[in-house]
């Protein structure tokens, strides 16, 4: 854990998380979670089933001693409903540490600025440690921070879109702002895209339809464990300046 990340007091060494949605089985999506090293996994507490033992249960796949459940809000469409579904998440598992989402409407499923920071407040004073998903607005997530959000996780674009990072400047900002950590969360399509977040200074990457739709998703889970890690490699090195012109690689002076 020479280069760990922590948040909320939790450590952890791998920055992808993983979501545990749109697989083909729970085998599958274990499976790619091992082949990613994640040590979080995303929970959709309204469509997960984390607690019927009469029907299939995550937990049976996916050890939640050795990997950090991080139940989440996603279908909340206000903060009422977002708050009351991780209230039902810590009763039936104790967690505290979740991830808050409230969208705006379904079509981007774009986050409700003003529904989320409501339910931050609300659920910081609780005692929950939120770790929110938000627009990529710097003022926005310094906003969040100050309500409680111990982790601020902009979009890079819509959920499950696959286009990549769309603004990597305000990404930037918010990663230069932020007294919290910082993850990309949606968006990202391929292994490059994460390579990208991270070499933008994030401290992680979530992603979910990234992986879950890959042609095969067990190699392309292993593709974004590489790829964090070299993106992070990169960011701690420190890229080269940028130039207008050409630098070349050997010197002019004493050509033969």
């Amino acid at each position: 854990m020479s280069d760990h990340w922590e948040v909320a007091g939790h450590k952890f060494s791998s920055r992808l998380i993983v979501g545990t949605g749109k697989y083909e089985s729970f085998e599958q999506n274990a499976a790619a979670v091992e082949a990613s090293g994640a040590q979080i996994v995303t929970v959709a507490v309204r469509r997960v089933n984390i607690s019927d033992p009469g029907q299939p249960v995550l937990q049976d796949f996916i050890d939640p001693k050795k990997i950090t459940y991080l139940p989440n809000t996603a279908g909340c469409f206000n903060a009422d409903d977002a708050i009351r579904t991780l209230r039902l998440a810590r009763e039936a598992g104790g967690w505290e540490l979740v991830k808050l989402e409230v969208l705006g409407e379904a079509k981007t499923l774009y986050p409700n600025m003003k529904e989320t920071l409501e339910a931050t407040e609300v659920l910081a004073k609780e005692g929950f440690k939120p770790m929110v998903y938000c627009v990529d607005d710097p003022i926005a997530a310094k906003q969040l921070e100050d309500a409680g959000a111990v982790a601020i996780m902009p979009l890079g674009a819509p959920i499950g879109s696959g286009l990549g990072i769309q603004n990597r400047v305000t990404i930037r900002l918010i990663v230069e702002g932020a007294n919290v950590p910082v993850l990309v969360d949606a968006g990202v399509g391929t292994a490059s895209d994460a390579a990208v977040a991270m070499e933008l200074g994030c401290d992680g990457v979530l992603m979910n339809t990234a992986i879950a739709e890959a042609k095969d998703p067990i190699r392309m889970a292993k593709a974004m464990k590489l790829a964090v890690e070299a993106g992070r490699e990169s960011y701690l090195a420190g890229r080269m300046a940028k130039r207008r012109y050409a630098d070349p690689s050997s010197p002019l002076a004493g050509l033969i």
